[in-house]
This record gives C-alpha cells, structure tokens and sequence, in this order.
C-alpha cells in the first residue's frame, strides 16, 4: 500500500493521524511498525514526545530504488530504533540519523512453516526429480532459472508473473496454498533459495521457511546462510557462481530420498533449535527497548 500512499499524501497523514490518537487513548509500552510503514514524520515525532517507544523492523530494502519514497526516508530518523534483517541497510540508517540501529534476521512461524501433514508417493515422483522455486519472477531469478534449463536440470515454478515470460511459462503453476508449499518444499529435489540483488540480501524469509518446512535446500553463498546453515554444507548446498549453481544441482538430484532427507533434517535442527521463530525475534525487540529505556 505505500506505493498508494505515496501518490495520496492525504491517506498517509489520515493513517499516521489515527495512530496517534490511537497511541493517545492506549498509551501502549512501545509500537512496532513492519517494513516501509505509512507513518509520516510528525506522527513519529508526536508518538516520541508523548513517552511511547516507536520501532520499526525493516523488511524491506528503501534505498532500493523500486522502494524508494522520500517520504519514507524523512520518517525513518524520527524511529526510536530500527531493527534490520540486512547488514547493508546498518551503516545507510547511521548516515541518515537514526538513532540506534540493530540486526534483526528474518524468522519463520511455525504455525505455517512446518513438515507437510503428509506427502504422497505421487507428490515424491512429481517433484522430486526437480529444482523448485516458490517466489515472484524478478527478471535476474529468470535469468537464473533459464541457465538451470538450458543445462538440462529440471525445474518447477511456483509465484507471481513467471508466466510473462513465454520459454518459463511452461514450468509456471501459479500460486499455491500454504499445505501445497509444504509439500513441495518436501518433495523436491532440491529447493532453491536466492535472496534479492536489489535489497542487497544476505538472506531471505525462505531462508528459515524451508529449513523449517524440512527442504533440501540450494541457497546462495552468502555469510548470513554460512552462519545459519554452517560451512560444511552438510545442512544445505551452496553455490556462487551458474557453473556451481548447475553442479550442486545435480549434486542434489542425484542424491537417494534418504540422502536429501538427512539434510533436510539437519537444517531443520540447526533452524528450530535456535531461537529463529517470529516471537523470538519480538521478544529480542522488547528486550533491547526495556534496556534502551
């Protein structure tokens, strides 16, 4: 919706006005807002001055520029603190005058982001010959995806506007609901897991998602997955290059069920055992503002 509130400034300054009457009447501990929030300056600074805390964990990249909005960036600096999944994203809030700034990953929730009920012999012989993709069709993952195919690795797609692209299109399945994720992330031969050039990710929501979901996963070399996933790569394959992305593939492929399933299994464990969950993250939230008061 920020996009829309960009071009409309009298929504952006009747939402920010509401949340501080709201703020007003509860005079909460502290207010969390999500990614490029349509709060505008002065409602930061009157929600500041009238004793409550105001953070917000920032999901997305703003200074990439199909996020940019002035606006925005002339908010960010009122925050008590912003909370970051990006290292990237640090120094940039610094130079800009945020007050304190923190990395904060992403996580996954498990009411969502667990093994599949079941998966069935035909799920296994449907997917598990194949590298899957559940995410949009940015123009540099189709770039990716085409080297897989004209290495002859097979592949299967599932998000929004893979079908704008007329050699991809075949191997397109629209969306899928959340039971039909897990059970593909289960399946498959391999998961792949890129993270966003443009908001200049060390990882992404997948990242944690599938490790959870229990996948055998492909992700890209960065060290935000060296930490997650150690460096061994026996929790998760890595690649940084096509050459190595084509290579691991088949690696994976070529490994027997029981084979992908150890790693899965071992990803799983190095992501639920570690506090990685979206209520850890906001007890980590509450507990830096409780020490910042």
């Amino acid at each position: 919706c920020w996009h829309l509130l960009g071009r409309r400034p009298a929504r952006l300054n009747r939402f920010s006005s509401n949340l501080v009457s709201e703020c007003r009447r509860f005079q909460p501990d502290w207010v969390l807002t999500i990614g490029l929030a349509p709060v505008n300056a002065k409602a930061l600074q009157q929600i500041r001055h009238s004793g409550v805390p105001i953070v917000n964990f920032l999901t997305d990249d703003p200074w990439n520029p199909q996020h940019h909005a002035a606006w925005f960036l002339r908010a960010l600096r009122h925050y008590n603190h912003v909370f970051s999944p990006r290292h990237a994203n640090l120094p940039d809030l610094q130079a800009l005058g945020v007050q304190d700034v923190s990395y904060l990953p992403f996580a996954y929730a498990p009411e969502e982001h667990h093994p599949p009920e079941s998966v069935s012999e035909a799920d296994q012989q449907r997917w598990e010959g194949l590298v899957a993709f559940i995410g949009g069709a940015d123009p540099d993952r189709a770039a990716i995806i085409r080297s897989l195919l004209q290495n002859g690795v097979s592949v299967g797609l599932w998000g929004g506007y893979w079908n704008h692209y007329s050699d991809l299109a075949p191997y397109a399945h629209g969306h899928a609901d959340a039971e039909t994720c897990r059970r593909i992330v289960a399946s498959a031969g391999a998961n792949l897991c890129l993270v966003r050039k443009a908001n200049r990710d060390g990882h992404s929501m997948r990242s944690y998602e599938m490790a959870a979901i229990g996948g055998a996963l492909l992700v890209e070399d960065t060290p935000d997955h060296r930490r997650l996933f150690g460096e061994d790569e026996a929790a998760a394959c890595r690649f940084d290059s096509i050459e190595t992305l084509v290579n691991q593939a088949r690696h994976l492929l070529g490994l027997t069920i029981q084979q992908r399933q150890a790693m899965a299994n071992l990803a799983r464990q190095r992501v639920v055992t570690a506090g990685h969950t979206y209520s850890d993250r906001l007890r980590s939230i509450g507990s830096i503002i409780a020490c910042s008061l």
